[in-house]
């Protein structure tokens, strides 16, 4: 769903504000997300809430009625957040969050919220784990003498940077790097040889804030060994040459149980064969039967995907509020984030009366100006003003509106055809009307049981759910017109980037020319 945000004309000169820059946490350590409103003004009569960005229904601290409410905070964050109340008043909704961890990196909104404005700012964090101290150990020599040194440590988040020093600091060449990761730590060693003598070699691990190193020093007792090394190989080879004389003479003595032992190695490795091939028989078999649970699997979610939506729709048809809706409504709740745009949307209500006088002359408006119907009968065909759609069964609200924010709900339960939006002051509503932004009406419509929106093209609009009431959000400033399914709580359209110079009016109509359902569109207040 889009965000928007929409500011008055006393408080023009305040804004949400939080860091520039990313925000760096240690795992393991205590860390503050700043956020404050500038100029300072109190925040204590204020909502403010924390919630990852990133993440959907990942509310992470709520203050609200002067006290914290955190009945739906994400379970990783109980009991680590806390917002000092004291700072409330000068302005700041800082929050702390203790005994940081790896999976707390990642990008927080703070939204702060009054009776008649709000605002928020991103606070990016970075997590840093540091590891354990890194620990050098000899790894034997190579064919020339060089010694093989192996340098490892683990618990690092990111993946840090190993590298290898001599005593003045020139980095020196190594064997690729072997990385493992556990959960969400890395672990990290690296084999490089020496043939330098008497020398402080350091091996570094190194993440953008946090260094860790340790160091070796390459005795020429270490070079030593290698030269004793090389005698004893010399003296085993010798060794090896008389004892290879000793295995030939015992060899061919042996040489008919070598062939006996052959023979029953032929037979076992037939034995094996069969008992492999049936090894992958019963492989087949299970790979079947997989695949035909997730087929199952799959008929299952489709069910319960479509119980998701009638479950609470029938619960609403009967007025009931059994123990079952409640489960219902737990199960089904809609995200948080959803929920909390749409009630903010609420707050920017208006109070919309459609203009009789503007009217399609067969169109019936009632005398407090919510509901209008559609009524097919020549009689009460009454004369036309100047403003009135004489070919589309249209009528405008009374009221226009030329900046801010605004919103408003229309019920369309019942009626088959129907268009609802925004539309400039200035529009053509005589003879043929195209209900398109580059002629000034921003609509949604549903005709021919499809439901559409006319932006640059025509726009068929894919729903789960048909619509009982639409809401229509608009910010003049910021070009935007949304529209939204009331009872599910989900977003269906938005125009966005447009420009608006002039008043805009609500807007509602039947189609053009005759509609056969003489269902009313009404005006909702009840919300």
């Amino acid at each position: 769903m889009p965000e928007t945000t929409c500011f008055f004309s006393f408080t023009e000169q305040h804004e949400v504000v939080g860091p520039a820059d990313p925000v760096l946490a240690v795992a393991g350590e205590d860390v503050i997300l700043p956020c404050s409103i500038r100029p300072h003004i109190s925040v204590v009569d204020m909502r403010v809430e924390w919630f990852r960005s990133d993440q959907r229904g990942s509310l992470v601290h709520l203050y609200e009625d002067h006290e914290d409410r955190n009945t739906y905070q994400i379970q990783s964050y109980r009991s680590r957040t806390k917002l000092n109340h004291q700072e409330l008043q000068r302005g700041s909704a800082s929050l702390k969050i203790s005994s940081v961890r790896v999976s707390d990196e990642g990008l927080y909104k703070c939204f702060i919220q009054s009776k008649s404005w709000y605002d928020d700012t991103t606070v990016n964090v970075s997590v840093e784990a540091v590891g354990h101290l890194p620990v050098i150990t000899v790894d034997g020599f190579d064919h020339f003498g060089g010694l093989r040194l192996q340098c490892e440590s683990e618990g690092w988040y990111p993946e840090p940077d190993l590298e290898w020093l001599n005593s003045e600091g020139v980095r020196l060449s190594s064997e690729t790097t072997e990385t493992h990761r556990n959960g969400d730590r890395f672990s990290l060693k690296n084999t490089m040889t020496v043939y330098e003598r008497d020398s402080k070699i350091h091996c570094r691990f190194k993440l953008k804030h946090h260094m860790l190193e340790t160091m070796i020093i390459t005795t020429s007792n270490m070079f030593n060994h290698w030269r004793t090394s090389v005698i004893l190989i010399s003296v085993f080879v010798v060794l090896s040459v008389i004892a290879a004389g000793i295995l030939i003479a015992v060899f061919a003595h042996k040489n008919k149980e070598r062939i006996q032992l052959q023979n029953e190695r032929s037979q076992l490795q037939n034995e094996h064969s069969q008992l492999q091939n049936e090894h992958r028989q019963l492989q087949n078999e299970h790979r079947q039967i997989q695949d035909e649970k997730r087929r199952i699997q799959h008929e299952l979610d489709q069910i319960f995907e479509c119980l998701k939506t009638l479950i609470p729709k029938a619960l609403m048809y009967l007025g009931k509020k059994t123990e079952l809706s409640l489960e219902c409504d737990h199960l089904f709740r809609v995200s948080k984030d959803t929920y909390t745009s749409l009630t903010h949307f609420r707050t920017h209500k208006v109070n919309v009366i459609l203009d009789a006088d503007m009217a399609y002359p067969r169109l019936i408006v009632s005398d407090d100006g919510k509901q209008v119907r559609y009524e097919n009968t020549e009689t009460k065909r009454v004369t036309g003003g100047k403003d009135r759609f004489d070919d589309n069964l249209g009528v405008l609200g009374k009221d226009g509106f030329s900046s801010g924010c605004f919103y408003f709900e229309v019920q369309v339960n019942g009626q088959t055809e129907w268009y609802l939006g925004l539309t400039r002051e200035s529009v053509k509503r005589k003879g043929t009307v195209h209900l398109s932004p580059e002629d000034g009406y921003w609509t949604l419509f549903l005709k021919d049981r499809k439901y559409q929106a006319h932006d640059s093209s025509y726009y068929s609009l894919s729903l789960s759910v048909n619509p009982q009431r639409v809401g229509v959000f608009v910010d003049y400033e910021k070009g935007l017109v949304s529209f939204y399914d009331v009872g599910s709580m989900s977003h269906i359209y938005s125009y966005t980037d447009q420009s608006f110079d002039e008043k805009l009016y609500p807007f509602v109509s039947f189609g053009c020319g005759w509609n056969e359902n003489s269902t009313p569109l009404i005006i909702c207040d009840d919300y």
